[in-house]
């Protein structure tokens, strides 16, 4: 079923978080603090991981910040913050999903499904050919290196989705709709401002030479181009 960290410093629902998956055949890893998560997801092969914010050591901003320098394991953020702008930024500094508190197993679980079954999917994208190579942009789709200009690019798991999808169809005009329900695995509803965030990130990271590989298609939506 794949091994899940869970880095959460509420007894209570880290035992019950640990209980339910370890019930359903998964394999789990405890984390009390952000500086046990981190030394535990350095030292372990890591599928997915159900991250708390307000934690000691390393907070979960910090621990999602670090660890996407180098990984785009899906992270799923379990929080009791609720407004709408925590949410945000979490999911464009690289959260995969978010989770309000006081949460319904049944949807973690559900959740936790799209995510692994999403990361399951991208890596067996090119079973034959690992690289994909678009002028300056190199995709190693076993590895999930990106780079441009030979410079690796750290990009978000959502980042690196997006990217994918739009080099596999070059020219071809994405709708945000389209976008979002290939990369979220979930309905359209009201995520534009989701989308938008994400292109503009993801245009920033790949920005040189005054080269802009992603075009808008006003009224439509995105393209690589």
């Amino acid at each position: 079923m794949g091994n899940v960290l869970i880095i959460e410093d509420d007894a209570a629902i880290h035992s019950l978080i640990k209980e339910t998956l370890e019930q359903r055949g998964f394999c789990t890893l405890s984390a009390y603090s952000g500086t046990e998560g981190k030394l535990l997801f350095e030292q372990n092969e890591v599928d997915l991981i159900l991250l708390d914010l307000m934690l000691p050591g390393i907070n979960g901003e910090q621990f999602l910040q670090e660890i996407r320098s180098s990984s785009s394991v899906p992270v799923i953020v379990i929080s009791a913050r609720n407004d709408q702008q925590s949410k945000l930024e979490l999911l464009t500094s690289g959260a995969d999903d978010y989770i309000v508190k006081p949460f319904d197993v049944k949807e973690l679980l559900a959740r936790m499904d799209i995510q692994l079954r999403h990361a399951s999917t991208t890596k067996a994208a090119a079973p034959h050919d690992t690289e994909i190579r678009y002028h300056n942009i190199t995709v190693n789709t076993e590895t999930r290196e990106v780079k441009l200009n030979d410079q690796t690019l750290h990009l978000t798991g959502r980042e690196y989705a997006i990217l994918l999808l739009l080099l596999e169809h070059p020219h071809k005009v994405f709708s945000r709709a389209n976008i979002y329900e290939s990369v979220w695995n979930e309905p359209f509803m009201d995520s534009e401002k989701t989308i938008n965030t994400h292109i503009s990130n993801l245009r920033n990271k790949l920005h040189s030479d005054d080269t802009s590989y992603i075009k808008t298609v006003w009224g439509i939506g995105f393209k690589f181009d």
